[in-house]
């Protein structure tokens, strides 16, 4: 028996720059439905899933994602966030979430004062998310990281309640799965790479999996964020 496909929708901001890498990630390889969903629009299209990419949004004036957030879209993604629907974001999506409130915390500049372009190791914290169900507890995943504001921060009575609440997704680690120090690419509290809304459903992280969905990419082990999704959303 056949099924359908899932509708997913991605945002485009000015300066997104990995929407494009979304698109084949959802279409080429997992075999879904995208639809282009502009920042000036309110409508999601009957979107089953919302995806804000990685990018510039507007340049990175002010701060990561603190203009996009004003967007007459983010009011119709909160909405569907709100009312249970999954959204991810991605790098600079991670940081647009944040600075709408639909995540907490901020974004820091990375420790180092350098923009980092290489593979890391994330450790999966959460298998119960619409996001992570297909992984194991524990699983290490090879995926590449892009930015320059990627430290996060959040004040330490707020770090104990997101860790107590399982909403510590990811975690940079080594390749046996330890977080370390030099495993840590930017400074981020606690080697934090993904977190979550308490509800499970919102969920940010600085790695790009669509940019390590494919073998030919050097690894594939982003796809199965995405098949967690389509697996979550099918059932």
């Amino acid at each position: 028996m056949k099924t359908s496909k899932k509708k997913f929708g991605i945002v485009i901001f000015p300066g997104s720059n990995c929407d494009h890498d979304c698109f084949h990630a959802v279409e080429s390889v997992m075999g879904q439905q995208t639809v282009p969903l502009w920042h000036k629009d309110s409508d999601l299209q009957g979107a089953d899933c919302i995806i804000l990419p990685g990018g510039f949004s507007y340049g990175d004036y002010l701060r990561t994602g603190a203009i996009a957030r004003f967007s007459p879209i983010m009011k119709s993604v909160e909405k569907f966030a709100k009312a249970g629907g999954p959204v991810i974001g991605i790098c600079n999506g991670f940081q647009i979430l944040l600075e709408a409130g639909l995540l907490p915390g901020a974004m820091l500049r990375n420790t180092c004062l350098q923009f980092r372009c290489q593979y890391v190791n994330i450790r999966v914290e959460n298998t119960d998310t619409p996001f992570t169900n297909c992984c194991q507890p524990g699983q290490v995943l090879r995926i590449p990281i892009a930015h320059g504001e990627g430290n996060y921060f959040v004040e330490e009575s707020q770090y104990q309640k997101i860790n107590r609440a399982n909403q510590v997704i990811f975690r940079y680690c080594d390749e046996f799965g330890i977080p370390t120090p030099e495993s840590n690419p930017n400074g981020s509290l606690g080697n934090i790479a993904g977190i979550s809304n308490k509800a499970g459903n919102v969920v940010g992280l600085m790695p790009h999996p669509e940019r390590a969905s494919e073998t030919i990419l050097s690894s594939a082990d982003g796809k199965i964020i995405f098949e967690s999704i389509v697996s979550y959303l099918t059932k």
